[in-house]
């Protein structure tokens, strides 16, 4: 089937639908390889220069809760490998407390909260009807809820692409203070998101700025395109220099159990992409065009869409924003999509947008407009 469309892999894809090495993750790679080094464990927490490096990216570069030791941090296998973690460890001293998760949100979180034991449970998130975030309801939920493991996600909703705004974040970051919920981030869009690493940044730096502690776990697949390297880092914003010491040592006590250590060779690519300010700049430069590729295909999905249904509004394709793109498709139509037109995405209607290319939208968006 030559016009067989995959929309459901969440993995960057060129406009010839073929997979990205990034030029700054080669040459990262081949310093790494003239250096001839030794495949060794590396600690339990992992590399102290990747961990050093991933705070900076996320807290920033002269953050101030990083040189006053107000970080416990252990690198992860990724971001779903942070998560796991970060359940765990919730499991261990936040027992008894309810998790509470986006609706609708990424497939595997209520897995791997279920997996450690906790249970979970939505917060209202999204508004069918108008595409966007629901604040007000998000807002009043969480202001009386039980105090339980709230999960937001830092950037780039997954599935909706529907993000806060700046002025709500530091609302939420107001209402919040006033409750006893731990705050968990998931992060894996940093740079990726918007093309601005700094701009993805806003609603952990705000948090932080406002005395918040809290857990965040970043995955550098996407930004990257270290699919299956596996690099991530769980990372507790703590009280002191005391806790922080504390907290390092029981992450330990789980990952030893766990999986003991983590790989090290897409965390020495990450360490070196950004412990070097002119491959760190050549990468910034590489994953803005990444996302300016998926912006481009946004607008260019919206066009042709409105084109064909000139009484129906899809501003939200555009109004979004990431890898992902809630369309409002029901899942008849997705079923439809998928059987009659060999096109494939999940059955709440989430496109990757990273399997649209110049060559597929014109028959993606003729397909579309068939099923409506």
């Amino acid at each position: 089937m030559p016009k067989k469309i995959n929309l459901g892999v969440g993995a960057y894809r060129t406009d010839k639908g073929q997979p990205f090495v990034l030029p700054s993750v080669k040459e990262a790679e081949n310093r790494l390889m003239s250096r001839n080094l030794d495949h060794e464990y590396a600690p339990i927490s992992g590399l102290p220069t990747f961990i050093d490096a991933s705070l900076r990216f996320a807290f920033g570069e002269n953050a101030a809760v990083i040189t006053d030791k107000r970080v416990a941090a252990t690198q992860a296998i990724s971001g779903t490998g942070a998560l796991r973690l970060a359940a765990e460890f919730v499991k261990r001293y936040c027992d008894g407390k309810p998790v509470y998760l986006p609706n609708p949100t990424w497939g595997n979180h209520a897995a791997i909260f279920t997996a450690a034991g906790m249970k979970s449970t939505s917060y209202p998130y999204y508004d069918a009807k108008l595409n966007t975030v629901d604040f007000e309801k998000l807002k009043s939920f969480l202001e009386t809820a039980q105090p339980g493991v709230v999960l937001l996600h830092a950037c780039a909703q997954n599935p909706t692409g529907c993000d806060l705004t700046a002025e709500q974040w530091r609302v939420l970051s107001t209402v919040l203070k006033k409750t006893q919920h731990v705050l968990l981030f998931d992060c894996a869009y940093q740079g990726f998101a918007s093309g601005d690493a700094e701009a993805d940044a806003f609603a952990i730096r705000h948090f932080i700025e406002e005395g918040h502690s809290f857990l965040l776990c970043q995955s550098f697949a996407k930004n990257f395109g270290l699919y299956g390297e596996r690099a991530g880092l769980l990372s507790v914003v703590t009280t002191g220099a005391e806790e922080t010491e504390r907290i390092n040592s029981q992450l330990k006590t789980i990952v030893r159990a766990m999986y003991s250590n983590p790989p090290i060779h897409g965390a020495r690519i990450v360490a070196e992409v950004l412990s070097d300010p002119q491959l760190k700049a050549q990468w910034a430069k590489e994953c803005q065009q990444m996302a300016q590729r998926i912006k481009d295909m946004r607008q260019l999905l919206r066009s042709k869409l409105e084109a064909g249904t000139p009484k129906k509004q899809w501003n939200h394709v555009t109004d979004q924003i990431g890898m992902f793109c809630y369309t409002g498709l029901t899942k008849e139509q997705v079923l439809r999509l998928r059987e009659e037109y060999h096109i494939y995405c999940t059955d709440d209607g989430r496109f990757s947008l990273a399997g649209i290319n110049s060559q597929n939208i014109d028959y993606l968006a003729a397909s579309i407009l068939a099923v409506l």
